[in-house]
């Protein structure tokens, strides 16, 4: 993935270099990341941000510091003083007020980090003078007749009914099996594994594979898409993948997000077309709906391809405040 600018591409590589020492800002470091992940924050602010926050780690270990409990809002002025102070090493001058605004975006997104996991800790990470905007993703999680909803709409979703079956096959793998996008557009023909029950991941985070269960009934849904609908696709028989765009070729990440913005629109429901619903939203939904009928933390842990329990006990937080 392309990370923009050759100095930005540097600065970060320059901040990944940074060594931590304090056994406990590398779980912290760790556990952010996740969280941000978790959140269905964009791939970039889920590698980015984490990278800015291990500076400032780096930043408290070298003065001695290595309780995050004693953080104050002198020590973030510090920081930003040494930040504003630095030297650019690929032009004349300091750093710029976007690359700063980056490292307060870490900041500030780590100190909701900290409240949402009930550490008492305030400290102001504001610079002064600076009109910032932050882009957020909401915790939005559908209910199930909301979820009902929009498999409902796939037959209106478009006037073709291969379409309409490909729309279906979409949110079976993005919301009944928590698929990721990326491990979406990745699944072939031959990984739905029909008398297993099963849903062969391969290219999962990280690189980790793994098996999803999958119930009957979407099966079905998966199986009608196969037979009826796929052979409909230009060319399908040139592609192992098992989601094709209308030219025949694997279907790419941002076809499927339209697809559902078009299944969204389909549903003429007001309350649904008016959340800022993202596949990742599919995602966070299954899981709270898991979490609500009381399916075991590490099974739903399995399930999403957690790499720790840590990112799936934050769904316990959101179904929390969704009681409150």
């Amino acid at each position: 993935m392309a990370m923009g600018s050759p100095r930005k591409v540097k600065n970060i590589k320059g901040m990944k270099k940074l060594v931590l020492k304090n056994q406990a800002f590398i779980e912290l470091l760790a556990s952010y990341k996740n969280w941000l992940d978790v959140l269905g924050y964009a791939e970039s602010t889920v590698y980015n941000l984490p990278n800015h926050l291990r500076e400032f780690f780096h930043f408290l270990e070298c003065r001695g510091h290595t309780d995050i409990t004693k953080i104050t809002t002198k020590l973030i002025q510090d920081y930003y003083k040494e930040l504003a102070g630095r030297t650019n090493q690929r032009r004349d001058g300091g750093l710029s007020k976007a690359f700063l605004n980056k490292h307060q975006q870490a900041l500030k997104k780590f100190l909701t980090y900290l409240k949402e996991h009930n550490a008492n800790i305030k400290f102001g990470v504001h610079l002064r003078g600076e009109k910032i905007e932050y882009h957020t993703t909401d915790k939005i999680i559908l209910t199930q007749d909301e979820m009902k909803l929009l498999f409902e709409a796939c037959a209106v979703s478009h006037m073709s009914e291969h379409f309409q079956m490909r729309d279906r096959a979409i949110l079976v793998l993005a919301y009944s099996c928590g698929l990721r996008r990326n491990e979406i557009v990745h699944i072939n023909t031959e990984d739905i594994l029909f008398e297993k029950q099963r849903i062969y991941v391969r290219k999962g985070k990280n690189y980790k594979e793994r098996f999803v269960p999958i119930n009957k009934y979407n099966l079905q849904l998966l199986e009608e898409y196969l037979y009826e609908g796929r052979p409909e696709f230009l060319g399908n028989y040139q592609t192992d993948a098992l989601l094709l765009s209308q030219f025949g070729k694997r279907i790419n990440d941002m076809s499927i997000a339209n697809r559902l913005k078009a299944i969204i629109e389909a549903t003429e429901d007001e309350t649904i077309q008016g959340k800022h619903i993202t596949l990742h939203t599919l995602r966070h939904s299954i899981a709270t709906h898991l979490l609500q009928n009381n399916v075991p933390m590490k099974s739903i842990s399995q399930f999403l391809g957690h790499s720790s329990m840590e990112s799936t006990q934050i769904y316990t937080h959101l179904v929390k405040s969704m009681n409150q």
